[in-house]
């Protein structure tokens, strides 16, 4: 008897230990988001040192005008914009993936971004009904994204349609946003289908308190309510049957992430353009860090995506001096070879 309470003690320890390291690796990459939004802010035509940047945020009253301006006004929002978004993301592939048991799966793939694509394309090229063109495309953005997750949740909810059969839906609407925003371009005049060019490559140069808001408390309430399902979703990637011979009522966690991630990611992608590659890489580095209990893989997911794309932002103001790339284009040349790494080194 003292010798079996002993094994499980040992196990007891071994798994706190366990969740110990994990929760360590979430707080490292949290350190990393925050030495790189500090660093996002320090970046640009006007170059600020750290300790100038964490004066600006700490001590703002003792600080010249006008590097509160440059830190309040124009990159604060856009660092803040790097993280929700990129957590944003990350947190979508994760859940994705988790749900379709697919490690291809990813709102990028599914065609949730094509879509978002199309709307903005549409509102850009055919005229924004009387509003304001900087709240238009994000509408038209949001609006086409959620269309395309209809339609998912339309194969979603067919009994025998397997997760495999899902993904392959999602590449369909894929090939076929993809096809119509190919079309508006090629009806559009060369100055509109450079502007709609443009918002596809994906810019944190839209960010303002006021997109950033809304894309925050979007992206926090739908990471919450994905976080009270996270031992669902665990039970899950061991399989439908097996989660379901546990109580999950699978068909409904099925459509409630799907809902949720559409409604994050449409949020996000509406604001600052197509970002490729951080729902797939981040969940993937995630899983090997930490492996697939939700408890330690969501909240890893968040903070790698944010890191991700704050690193990125960082690096699309100091390619070439004086010029700003497109992010999208930034997170495009890191996340191709990081997944080749991925790909290879994994299988």
């Amino acid at each position: 008897m003292s010798l079996e309470f002993e094994v499980i003690q040992s196990a007891i320890k071994n798994q706190r230990r366990s969740e110990i390291r994990r929760w360590r690796i979430v707080l490292i990459f949290v350190f990393v988001c925050l030495a790189s939004l500090t660093l996002d802010i320090a970046t640009g035509p006007s170059m600020l040192s750290p300790s100038e940047v964490l004066n600006a945020l700490l001590l703002a009253d003792d600080v010249e005008a006008m590097t509160k301006i440059i830190v309040f006004d124009f990159r604060l929002p856009m660092a803040l914009m790097a993280l929700s978004v990129g957590a944003a993301l990350g947190v979508g592939g994760a859940e994705i993936q988790t749900l379709l048991n697919n490690p291809m799966a990813s709102p990028y793939t599914l065609g949730l971004a094509a879509a978002a694509g199309l709307g903005a394309s549409i509102v850009i090229a055919f005229g924004s009904f009387g509003l304001p063109l900087t709240l238009a495309v994000p509408i038209g953005a949001f609006a086409m994204t959620m269309v395309a997750a209809g339609i998912l949740f339309i194969f979603a909810s067919i009994k025998r349609l397997s997760s495999e059969m899902l993904v392959l839906a999602g590449i369909a609407l894929l090939f076929l946003f993809q096809s119509g925003l190919s079309l508006v371009q090629y009806l559009s005049a060369p100055e509109v289908s450079q502007q709609i060019l443009f918002w596809l490559f994906g810019s944190l140069t839209k960010a303002t308190w006021e997109n950033l808001f809304v894309t925050s408390v979007i992206t926090a309430i739908c990471i919450s309510l994905l976080f009270k399902d996270a031992w669902k979703l665990t039970a899950l990637k061991m399989g439908e049957e097996r989660a379901a011979s546990l109580g999950v009522d699978t068909k409904k966690l099925r459509l409630r992430v799907l809902f949720l991630v559409a409604v994050m990611t449409a949020v996000a992608i509406s604001f600052v353009g197509v970002i490729g590659f951080i729902g797939l890489v981040a969940p993937h580095v995630a899983r090997m860090l930490v492996g697939e209990d939700q408890r330690f893989f969501l909240p890893l997911s968040m903070v790698i995506g944010a890191a991700f794309l704050s690193v990125a932002s960082v690096l699309s103001k100091v390619l070439v001096p004086g010029a700003l790339f497109p992010v999208g284009i930034v997170t495009s040349f890191i996340g191709v070879p990081f997944f080749f790494w991925i790909m290879l080194s994994k299988k």
